[in-house]
């Protein structure tokens, strides 16, 4: 792991608003069968036949389609490398801000919905939206902790992993626990069980020249030498307090499974009573399991413990982005990359 500054580190806790947590990470799955219109419809508890065969016969898909069909086009979506963040099949900015960089890159109509040419654009990716997974003992045997709200409790502990099993399949499969519930009601969170997931690890992201940071729309798009969007993710950059330095950077380093050095003296929030300490790594850390170190002094692109709230909420200054996408942008660049940080 490269040798990153403890001062960095120490500078990007996020500004919490009430909004519905989730969590994240990328990892191995096992392709299973394709479930068919009537198991799908038994195990999700609701009709999400559209998922597997096709899209809703209404056409468009906005915020009006069924969840089925939003939930394909949020799938699609991710594995196109166009990610509208955590996978919940509901309609929100980030799915749209997703179809729009899609439909920019693919020279469609700018429309933020899955009109005709866009569905048939992201139709030429054949792979089932879901997919079967038998859960591994490593899946749901934790260890499992409970994460404090407290800074300094935080520092007590050894490593700040997930919080549970359904937390942990939730990152592993770019979903929301609640999503993963919904399409799993009566299956057990126990080894050999048999879930319904959404296809989207191992899609590969070629490596790339650029990370450009849009304050505007609120994403991080990785660009190859010749200026083409090879992916796109939600992301949440900057506050009132803490605004986006704009200008041109580059990465000095990248770290995975990072320590964060907590310094209540750069945070203006901060509980005047804390003192500087070390937060452990984990998935539950403040800066999630990556950071990409920034030659801007105590600015980063790193991961987080809330996926749910990205793109949602305010940060101190640093681009928060969920663990998976910020892993996989992270293992796409070097030391060296250029970052352009703009309005």
């Amino acid at each position: 792991m490269p040798a990153l500054r403890p001062s960095t580190l120490a500078t990007c806790l996020v500004l919490l608003l009430p909004f519905a947590a989730g969590h994240v990470h990328a990892a191995s799955q096992e392709s299973g069968e394709q479930p068919t219109e009537a198991q799908d419809q038994a195990t999700s508890g609701q009709d999400f036949a559209a998922v597997v065969n096709g899209w809703d016969e209404a056409g468009t898909v906005d915020a009006d389609a069924p969840a089925a069909a939003i939930l394909r086009a949020q799938v699609l979506l991710e594995r196109a490398r166009f990610s509208p963040g955590e996978i919940d099949g509901g309609w929100g900015g980030n799915t749209a801000r997703a179809i729009e960089g899609f439909q920019q890159r693919h020279g469609l109509e700018v429309t933020g919905v899955v009109d005709a040419p866009t569905r048939e654009k992201l139709g030429l990716d054949t792979a089932a939206p879901l997919l079967a997974y038998t859960l591994t003992a490593a899946d749901v045997e934790g260890p499992f902790v409970d994460i404090p709200e407290d800074m300094e409790a935080k520092a007590g502990l050894d490593r700040l992993g997930y919080s549970s099993a359904l937390e942990a399949l939730g990152e592993k499969f770019h979903a929301s626990p609640d999503l993963l519930r919904r399409l799993n009601p009566d299956a057990e969170l126990e080894a050999g069980a048999r879930w319904w997931v959404p296809n989207v690890v191992d899609v590969e992201l070629p490596k790339g020249e650029k990370i450009v940071v849009d304050r505007s729309d609120s994403v991080v798009r990785l660009l190859d030498g010749d200026g083409t969007v090879l992916g796109q993710w939600p992301a949440t950059m900057g506050s009132e307090h803490d605004p986006l330095p704009i200008g041109e950077w580059t990465v000095d380093a990248v770290a995975e499974d990072p320590v964060f050095y907590y310094n209540p003296d750069l945070f203006w929030d901060a509980d005047p009573e804390h003192a500087k300490a070390e937060i452990a790594p984990g998935p539950n850390s403040p800066v999630g399991t990556v950071w990409i170190d920034l030659s801007k002094e105590h600015y980063g692109i790193h991961g987080t413990p809330e996926p749910a709230n990205v793109g949602k909420t305010a940060s101190h200054g640093c681009i928060r982005m969920t663990n998976w996408s910020a892993l996989a942008l992270a293992r796409a660049i070097s030391p060296g990359t250029v970052v352009v940080l703009q309005e």
